[in-house]
């Protein structure tokens, strides 16, 4: 029963996302705790090595947490034949060129979403990583939430009966940068750094549908700029190139109709940033991020509209909790610890870079659909 390390090139962990997500929160949590235990009584231990083109912010890091080696020489580390894994968490432009050298060097691939700037290039990345045989994978870290893990649950318990229609709403308000420091990265708002919320969110939306309740065949989207002046991290003014909000209609396998509307200029008003309402025959449910509260069709009230008399009813009031009846992790570092699995035991990952293109086409499905004013239906054959 000897433990078996592997080497991971990180590239990219000096972000936000990547630090705190990808870095901390996953790969040195399971580093901290011991790796991840294996049948036999073994462990996959975990030796992170720091890539990216900041060596003063690598260095940094590096003695912060303990982390052995830190390079700005990509390709040098991809020679080596100890490292077996390599993940991108690279602004979208600066992915598919990294990914590519990583396959070539015949090492394993877990990336950041979207894949590639365009289905093209993703499709690309997918035929390279089928061609060398190496396992991938794509950060699908929503489906891990404690809130969506329950209403996994519930569909599959059949609580829903026919599913009708899903509601989602995701969002806050991202301050523009002159009265409070924006929260969120300046390029997000650029069309020319790979900014904007169609191509971040849409990619999510479409791994969260097809692993709950179906694949997305069809998309009617609206994207817009609401806020067209911002500042950036240095305080200077920018125009923002890119869409700040989308509203969308995506007709799903099985005709569940689902509505998302996805915003940075909104405030919020409900429970958590992101939830999602599900209406079935049998049963409703909303969840968000940690929660998921329910209302069987046994204890739906029968409201009637009148607009003379003000509402007495306790609507919220009305729905039921999930208890926390199962230990949650930290949804990126579930992932990891699944892909490391994946890895070890020769794959395949199921969250692959062919999930990947899947919400890379339903982005620019969105993009096109918004430009032209139309429904777009979505390709039905083929893994990608």
């Amino acid at each position: 029963m000897t433990d078996r390390t592997y080497r991971i090139l990180m590239n990219g962990v000096t972000g936000r996302m990547g630090y705190r997500q990808h870095l901390l929160r996953s790969v040195l949590a399971i580093r901290d705790d011991g790796g991840v235990p294996l049948a036999d009584g073994s462990r996959i231990q975990v030796e992170p090595v720091l890539v990216g083109r900041n060596a003063e912010k690598l260095a940094r890091i590096t003695a912060d947490h303990d982390i052995a080696e830190w390079s700005t020489d990509l390709d040098a580390l991809l020679a080596e034949d100890a490292a077996e894994i390599y993940f991108d968490t690279q602004v979208t432009s600066e992915r598919r060129k990294a990914v590519l050298k990583a396959v070539a060097a015949g090492k394993h691939v877990y990336t950041e979403k979207p894949v590639a700037e365009t289905v093209a290039e993703g499709e690309e990345l997918v035929k390279a990583a089928e061609d060398a045989g190496v396992v991938n994978g794509v950060v699908h870290d929503k489906i891990f939430l404690p809130g969506l893990q329950k209403l996994k649950r519930l569909v599959d318990a059949g609580f829903f009966g026919r599913i009708l229609s899903v509601r989602g709403e995701f969002g806050y308000w991202v301050f523009e940068g002159d009265l409070l420091p924006a929260q969120r990265p300046s390029w997000n708002y650029r069309a020319e750094d790979g900014g904007g919320v169609v191509l971040d969110m849409f990619c999510h939306w479409n791994y969260v549908l097809e692993n709950i309740f179906g694949r997305v065949r069809a998309v009617t989207a609206k994207a817009v700029t609401h806020i067209p002046e911002r500042w950036d991290e240095d305080g200077q003014h920018y125009h923002a190139t890119a869409d700040d909000a989308a509203y969308a209609i995506f007709e799903l396998d099985g005709g569940v109709i689902a509505q998302i509307n996805s915003s940075w200029a909104v405030r919020v008003e409900r429970k958590e940033l992101l939830e999602f309402q599900v209406d079935g025959t049998h049963g409703s449910a909303v969840a968000g991020l940690f929660g998921c509260r329910v209302q069987p069709r046994v204890r739906t009230p029968r409201p009637s509209w009148n607009p003379d008399l003000p509402t007495t009813e306790d609507f919220r009031g009305q729905w039921d909790e999930i208890p926390d009846n199962a230990v949650f992790r930290n949804g990126f570092r579930a992932q990891w610890e699944r892909f490391l699995l994946d890895v070890h035991h020769g794959g395949p990952h199921p969250y692959d870079l062919a999930a990947g293109v899947r919400g890379l086409r339903l982005a620019h499905a969105g993009l096109t659909s918004s430009a032209e004013g139309r429904r777009i239906e979505l390709p039905t054959g083929g893994a990608a």
